[in-house]
């Protein structure tokens, strides 16, 4: 891979990237870190991305790895010394829709950060399938091709989680609604 090429990359699908590096860490600064580690792996792998199929999956597996690996250092460190946990406060970029009076855009955001609470309180292997289902738009055989999962396991993760996030919603809406 060429400099034009990895500058391409980044000009396409670098605010991609950038997102699903920030769900997954659930912190900014982890998250300019994977985020600059996933293109310098890209950089050393060179000639592995081919720009003619999809280098987008490519540059996610990439990212998922590296914060797999992440992970795995630290509850390893971790068993030997106590440190503070991975992770924090979870804070997503907000998307919503801006038009519409303050009060809906009040309405909608609140709803939009219950929703990303819930998806961060899901085990990790299940919010990656999550993540990468919905906000990447990716189908079940790039998921299972990213994680190198078969696709039965993909779509199990993907179910348990709806399962889940619909309990955990639920429960935080009913609470809502007899406030």
């Amino acid at each position: 891979m060429t400099n034009k090429e990895l500058e391409h990359c980044i000009q396409e699908y670098g605010k991609d990237i950038y997102s699903f590096c920030r769900h997954l860490t659930a912190m900014t600064q982890e998250a300019d870190d994977l985020y600059q580690d996933t293109f310098v792996k890209a950089m050393e792998l060179g000639a592995g991305i081919e720009t003619d199929g999809n280098p987008k999956s490519y540059l996610l597996s990439i990212a998922l790895r590296i914060w797999k690996n992440k992970r795995r250092k630290f509850a390893w460190r971790n068993r030997i010394w106590q440190e503070q946990a991975i992770g924090g406060e979870y804070r997503a970029a907000a998307e919503y829709d801006e038009q519409g009076s303050p009060e809906e855009m009040m309405l909608q955001k609140e709803e939009l950060d219950t929703v990303n609470a819930a998806v961060a309180k899901l085990p990790a292997r299940h919010r990656v399938a999550v993540l990468l289902y919905y906000m990447e738009e990716m189908s079940v055989s790039e998921i299972a091709a990213i994680t190198k999962i078969p696709a039965g396991t993909v779509k199990s993760r993907l179910h348990t989680a709806r399962k889940i996030l619909k309990k955990e919603l639920e429960d935080i809406l009913n609470e809502e609604r007899f406030r």
